[in-house]
């Protein structure tokens, strides 16, 4: 499955006066965003790196961007090496001595540069953010807004979407109005526990164990914490306060962890969906898809795509993942997760906006298991943010 990335009216050049030969067309210029200050600065450096090494360099000019843990963004190494987890220690971004900022210019913006004392200098134009990042200020629609205001092209969802599909609470409000199911939970908010935490322990305690103490705006697994029994609810309620003062607290589900791969249809097209998918974690150390199960241990998690499920449970899991997808208003990309149960249900976990997006990660092995390919899948994505306008829409 062969894609051809879009290029906007923008970057042709016309034919010139000698004898009508047309000029060459100018790759569209991407910026590859990651960092950032949530706390999966790392995993959103290991996606760069993916993205890095598998991106298109005939098809597209590639400006690699980092932004700090302070939120500073400076150029940085277009080597994917660097930003890979094949060192001791984990990625990251570390202050440059020039920052660098995207004006808008016309009809496209500028990367311009500036260090202490010297003046402004302009890196060219820009076509397309790609932001790989992942959690706040990244993921959740504050760099979305960001872009929009700049009328600057990007990857992905745009401000309300990522919202929703950052917090996992209104999330599943937003499902249930959809008429998609969603599992038992509760909901603590830094108010609540600050102001009686004993009632909040009383409510969670009600659910079935074991339970999942979420962060409600944190993903890649940070700060969730599995809970046998109500003796560990209050530190597992402290550790995923650490990510967030707001907290989700889900019960445990018995049934088989599904996962569909979502990408938006070109122009009015329906969302594509592909082949669902099947993690099943290898007991040991992994009780559960955790941190080091996603991006540590390569042994830790085994996709099966297709899944093997029924004809029909399978053509209703994609139904439903598009469903849900067009319910937050999601562009671009998303992953949505759900529980299969023994009793034929489908409950539906959640959506993830910038899934993660290494070659080894569950979307893209998802797509390449139904035909596009890693390279083919982001110039399909670059593709499509390309055609689409900022603003209302």
């Amino acid at each position: 499955m062969t894609i051809d990335p879009m290029t906007p009216d923008s970057v042709t050049t016309a034919g010139g006066e000698d004898g009508g030969r047309e000029s060459p067309v100018r790759r569209p210029r991407v910026a590859v965003l990651f960092g950032g200050r949530s706390s999966e600065h790392a995993v959103s450096c290991v996606t760069a790196a993916g993205v890095l090494e598998a991106i298109d360099q005939t098809k597209f000019d590639v400006v690699p961007v980092g932004i700090t843990r302070n939120g500073q963004w400076t150029l940085v190494s277009a080597d994917p090496a660097a930003w890979s987890l094949r060192s001791e220690s984990l990625p990251e971004v570390t202050p440059g001595l020039e920052s660098v900022v995207l004006s808008a210019e016309g009809s496209g913006s500028d990367l311009v540069a500036h260090a202490e004392g010297t003046l402004p200098r302009s890196l060219g134009r820009i076509d397309v953010v790609f932001p790989v990042l992942h959690g706040p200020f990244g993921e959740d629609g504050t760099l979305q807004g960001m872009l929009e205001m700049a009328d600057i092209r990007y990857v992905g969802a745009g401000v309300l979407a990522s919202a929703v599909g950052m917090d996992k609470h209104y999330m599943k409000v937003v499902f249930e109005a959809a008429g998609l199911k969603v599992g038992p939970y509760e909901v603590i908010t830094d108010r609540q526990w600050e102001k009686d935490p004993a009632a909040c322990l009383e409510r969670a305690s009600k659910l079935q164990f074991p339970l999942f103490v979420k962060p409600a705006r944190a993903g890649s697994s940070m700060g969730i914490t599995r809970v046998t029994d109500p003796s560990g609810l209050s530190a597992a309620v402290e550790a995923a306060r650490l990510h967030d003062p707001k907290v989700v607290v889900e019960a445990g589900i018995i049934g088989r962890e599904i996962e569909v791969a979502v990408l938006q249809g070109r122009g009015t097209d329906d969302p594509r969906t592909s082949h669902p998918g099947e993690i099943a974690v290898q007991k040991g150390d992994h009780e559960w898809y955790d941190f080091e199960a996603k991006y540590v241990d390569g042994t830790a998690a085994e996709l099966s795509c297709p899944a093997d499920l029924p004809a029909d449970i399978s053509e209703q899991v994609r139904s439903l993942a598009a469903h849900a997808f067009e319910a937050v208003g999601a562009e671009g990309l998303s992953r949505v997760d759900f529980f299969y149960t023994p009793d034929g249900e489908l409950i539906i976990n959640e959506i993830n906006t910038m899934p993660g997006f290494t070659p080894v990660s569950m979307y893209p092995q998802m797509w390449a298991k139904s035909g596009l390919q890693y390279t083919e899948l982001i110039g399909e994505l670059i593709a499509l943010a390309l055609e689409r306008k900022t603003g209302l829409r």
